[in-house]
């Protein structure tokens, strides 16, 4: 949707490109958004096998296409944003495609691969889905992602979420958290991309906590960073027009400052 400089918004697990409805609204009047669902969610049918890279490797498809059938230039003029896996499958885009890249974010994501501990977690995720199924599981794990005082403070938004996730196969889950588990460093991405990088961490996040976020901020040659002080993983909700209005400063720049 919209006209101007293309940006691509890609979601993270168990989400669809909804997630981005607030930042669309926000931002469709400058820019040409590009909002795809990752294989498996949303109206994307899932692809079997897929890894990370695979992943990244079906945005480039996306992104050719786009070039094809619209006046979108695409080489060296997209800025990616990528919110938590979806931050995984930008990394992975920036090392393997980074001449169609002026700029990309990692909105509550991050460079390192996981840890012994974040795998085991990962693996007992996997063990649950398959057992009790991803709709019990999403019940458990959405609420979680937001603070208490979103979440009591906006039920229906949670709801809405989890009854979405009533759409999600056992099959999609467990690939992504397999995909999230095989994933491998990318700090090296961080350290070699040339453009700005922009990192929006939330105080309260456990998923991607806040210490590891910053120990990976001083790496990139040029880093924007940003930090929502009420947010835990859902900053788009969350802290909505503070990030929106992130996302917008950091877009006008990558827009205004082409390299």
């Amino acid at each position: 949707m919209g006209t101007g400089k293309p940006v691509v918004l890609l979601h993270g697990f168990a989400e669809d490109g909804d997630i981005w409805t607030y930042q669309a609204d926000f931002l469709k009047d400058e820019f040409k958004l590009i909002i795809p669902d990752i294989p498996g969610s949303g109206r994307s049918q899932l692809v079997t096998n897929a890894d990370i890279d695979t992943y990244a490797e079906i945005i480039k498809v996306i992104l050719d296409m786009e070039c094809l059938e619209t006046p979108l230039h695409c080489i060296g003029e997209i800025t990616m944003i990528g919110h938590s896996m979806g931050g995984y499958i930008t990394l992975a885009f920036a090392e393997e495609y980074p001449q169609y890249l002026d700029s990309f974010g990692l909105f509550h994501s991050s460079a390192f691969a996981d840890n012994e501990e974040k795998k085991a977690t990962r693996t007992k995720a996997i063990d649950f889905i398959n057992d009790k199924g991803p709709d019990a599981f999403l019940k458990t794990s959405i609420p979680g992602l937001f603070t208490k005082t979103y979440a009591d403070e906006n039920p229906d938004s949670i709801n809405g979420l989890i009854a979405k996730g009533k759409n999600f196969s056992a099959a999609a889950l467990v690939q992504y958290y397999k995909a999230m588990i095989a994933r491998p460093d990318r700090t090296a991405v961080l350290k070699t991309f040339p453009k700005p990088i922009l990192f929006i961490m939330g105080e309260y996040d456990n998923a991607i906590p806040l210490q590891s976020s910053l120990q990976q901020c001083y790496l990139p040659i040029q880093s924007n960073v940003s930090l929502l002080d009420q947010s835990a993983h859902m900053g788009m909700w969350e802290e909505m027009e503070k990030s929106n209005q992130i996302l917008h400063q950091f877009l006008m720049y990558a827009k205004s400052n082409p390299l």
